[in-house]
């Protein structure tokens, strides 16, 4: 029997699992996906999921980034931004004003995070396509049911940690006793972040924008996409990305093809004809991800809320624990959430372990 197994191998899993290990608990990390990241999906130095973070407002964030030893940059936002009201007039140009609070970007895009951390792990301490269907507890400990690829095997620890989204562990996992009531409302009121969205970027031989003394920052009333940025890597890989604001179900009508050319004719329409022809474009459906989103989270319903309540009541208070970044009591949702829910979870390990 293992001291801990935790289930999913996101920022929050894995660093917990490094904060356990330092101290000695023996812990594998479970992770459904054939790849660790969770939400974090980074595809040549472009970030599908999360991206930004801010170091003055996510001290904790910045304080891992330089742990790891990692290079960040300062998000690009010099220049005009552009907003369009309306679809009959073009888009109105507007004087850029320098962030208070700068947003920043990890050199190499967030997977860069994961990756260092689980490196630092254990050999076979983080098992891949390995979904966990099924938890039942004693007076010893868990017994946890795994799908490896059509095989099932079970596996034994004193202790569990929940390291993904309240509303997917409810949707996914049968619990022997059944969770109380009250635990799964909870759970499954609780919004995931990014299940309802999907992101859009388009990849150009050079950000052209910047020549014209524009930041790459968009809003727009008339879509497909509220909310655009430069999303231009480190070592100059040019591109701007936008918030795709069509519903869920909007999105699967349309396809991913005609959503494509919605998108670029709107850069085009924003940016002009430089913007018309990207040399390649990545659209990421969070909502289409059956790792991310359940049926519930097509609606969206809002960003996580902290809240004092706890987040597992009735009898598996004593054996289960969660640190996934929607359950931080500090920027849930949220990079620097998953750092605050995971440190969190490996204190109430020593804690429940006498360690």
């Amino acid at each position: 029997m293992q001291d801990v197994i935790i289930i999913g191998a996101g920022l929050a899993g894995l660093y917990t699992a490094r904060l356990l290990h330092r101290v000695g608990v023996s812990c594998t990390v479970l992770e459904a996906r054939d790849r660790i990241g969770g939400r974090i999906l980074t595809v040549n130095g472009f970030d599908l999921g999360p991206s930004w973070f801010w170091p003055q407002m996510q001290p904790a964030m910045a304080e891992l980034v330089e742990e790891l030893a990692l290079p960040s940059f300062a998000q690009a936002s010099d220049g005009d931004v552009l907003f369009e009201r309306m679809s009959r007039e073009g888009p109105q140009r507007f004087q850029g004003y320098p962030q208070e609070q700068k947003s920043f970007r990890v050199v190499g895009g967030s997977e860069a995070l994961v990756r260092t951390l689980a490196d630092a792990l254990p050999d076979a301490a983080v098992r891949l396509n390995s979904v966990v269907t099924a938890l039942r507890m004693d007076d010893e400990g868990a017994t946890v049911t795994v799908n490896r690829q059509g095989v099932t095997e079970t596996l034994r620890a004193t202790l569990i940690v929940g390291a993904l989204p309240p509303r997917l562990l409810a949707h996914s996992v049968a619990f022997t006793p059944v969770l109380s009531g009250e635990t799964m409302q909870r759970w499954t009121s609780t919004p995931t972040w990014m299940a309802p969205h999907a992101k859009f970027f388009a990849l150009y031989e050079r950000p052209f924008w910047r020549e014209s003394g524009l930041s790459g920052t968009a809003q727009s009333m008339v879509g497909p996409m509220p909310e655009i940025h430069d999303a231009t890597t480190a070592n100059g890989e040019a591109a701007l990305f936008g918030f795709v604001g069509v519903s869920a179900d909007q999105r699967a009508a349309l396809g991913e093809q005609r959503l494509t050319q919605a998108c670029v004719a709107q850069f085009e329409r924003m940016f002009g004809a430089d913007a018309a022809h990207p040399r390649a474009a990545m659209l990421k459906d969070w909502a289409a991800d059956a790792y991310t989103a359940t049926p519930d989270d097509r609606t969206p319903s809002g960003h996580p809320v902290p809240s004092p309540t706890p987040w597992v009541a009735g009898p598996w208070a004593d054996r289960l624990i969660l640190a996934g970044s929607e359950t931080s009591h500090t920027e849930p949702g949220y990079l620097a959430g998953a750092v605050h829910a995971a440190r969190t979870a490996a204190d109430r390990v020593r804690t429940k372990l006498g360690s």
